[in-house]
């Protein structure tokens, strides 16, 4: 695989994670500069194929459907055969029928992290780095090109961002995973408040966060503060990729948003709780901070708190958020 100008199509499986495959950007763009010949098919969700699909290099793309209807191994093999033969196939999403479905399309090098289908089916499978999840997908670039990423990139999208027409302040109160990674929105409010004479206010959120959104709006409202839009469940994962990409400043739990931003260097206060800021908090984003409490349950990596409290999110005040934005020193 050290001749690079042989290799001219690379494979690449996402994660499924609207945040996981932004995060898989620079491993993807380490296989670009590796191999500068080479385009690329990329394969995932429906959310990370919207994100992920307008890179230059990118000639053909896929939503994977194949656990819709029928057998899922007859629906990989016959995906499989759709997507046909590369140089290169690597897989970011660590499952047995993504690496059946490299195995299947007949590619000369394969490769995703190990695991008992990754050793059987695979030509590679290394053990990924410890740390950060972007340096995790990097070690299988490692794998392939069989060289060490000295500089790893930062988070990359090629949307163009949005044109505000005055600074705007971002809201993300959503966490697709769950509700336990979600501050609560009569905080975000009041954060928003704090900064309604600075800033315009956009509410973001998903289809399934339109009424935790309007909680935010009715805060606002009873707050006397006029000068917000609320975005959430009207935009297309490139509008809301645009959106987000055109800020002043965004406030985010830890969340597929969060990681958009930092694509877009948005000067960024994350809210930490049950995760593990370690491997997923913004990768090379300038201006960016982290708000969390040191407990003994965190990070418990549950999608709900397991003990009914919820502290490491509930403790967290609108103050120490406001003060850590500040420390920012956002012109």
């Amino acid at each position: 695989m050290n001749n690079r100008t042989d290799i001219t199509s690379i494979l690449i499986i996402l994660p499924n994670w609207l945040g996981d495959a932004v995060m898989a950007t620079p491993a993807i763009e380490a296989l670009c500069e590796f191999y500068p010949h080479a385009t690329l098919t990329l394969v995932g969700s429906f959310v990370s194929i919207e994100a992920l699909k307008y890179h230059p290099l990118c000639k053909r793309s896929y939503v994977d459907e194949t656990k819709r209807g029928g057998s899922r191994l007859l629906n990989t093999y016959r995906f499989a055969k759709t997507i046909g033969k590369h140089d290169i196939a690597v897989s970011f999403r660590n499952q047995v029928h993504a690496s059946l479905l490299l195995r299947m399309t007949g590619s000369s090098v394969t490769v995703a992290r190990d695991s008992w289908h990754a050793s059987l089916l695979l030509t590679l499978h290394p053990q990924p780095k410890k740390g950060h999840l972007v340096e995790q997908y990097i070690s299988l670039v490692e794998a392939v090109t069989q060289e060490t990423v000295k500089e790893i990139s930062p988070l990359r999208l090629f949307i163009e961002p949005y044109r505000y027409e005055h600074p705007t302040l971002g809201i993300n109160p959503g966490a697709t995973y769950g509700s336990a990674k979600r501050w609560y929105p009569e905080k975000f409010a009041a954060v928003a408040a704090h900064y309604a004479d600075r800033y315009e206010i956009v509410i973001f959120g998903g289809p399934t966060e339109v009424e935790m959104a309007q909680s935010i709006e009715d805060e606002l409202i009873k707050l006397g503060i006029n000068n917000y839009t609320n975005l959430a469940g009207t935009t297309t994962i490139k509008e809301l990729c645009s959106h987000i990409g055109g800020l002043s400043l965004f406030i985010t739990n830890d969340s597929g948003p969060m990681h958009v931003a930092a694509a877009y260097q948005v000067p960024t206060v994350a809210i930490f709780g049950p995760t593990r800021h370690l491997e997923t908090s913004q990768w090379k984003n300038r201006k960016s901070k982290i708000v969390r409490h040191e407990m003994e349950c965190a990070p418990c990596m549950k999608r709900e708190c397991p003990l009914k409290h919820h502290e490491c999110m509930k403790s967290i005040e609108a103050d120490e958020v406001i003060e850590v934005v500040e420390a920012l020193n956002v012109s």
